[in-house]
């Protein structure tokens, strides 16, 4: 009987040892700056790879389509004038 009162409070507090990570990890994934974090970090991968140097074959499109924007917006504006 003392020995299966020893196993079910083990038991229980690997449940609750489980459960408190389980806890601490889902604070960290809903927190504000854990995912400003990770998203601030997905960003730079995608500009900037694993060496720190830049990954041209990604800046160089969106390099292109913002100075297309501004052009269009420029000539949006001139020929509205």
């Amino acid at each position: 009987m003392a020995r299966e009162t020893d196993q079910l409070v083990a038991e229980i507090d690997e449940v609750r040892d489980h459960l408190a990570t389980t806890i601490d990890t889902l604070i960290d994934r809903t927190s504000p700056k854990s995912i400003a974090r990770r998203t601030v970090a997905s960003v730079k991968a995608k500009f900037i790879d694993a060496n720190g140097s830049p990954r041209f074959e990604t800046i160089v499109p969106v390099v292109a389509g913002v100075a297309g924007v501004v052009a269009a917006a420029i000539v949006v504006r001139r020929l509205t004038r």
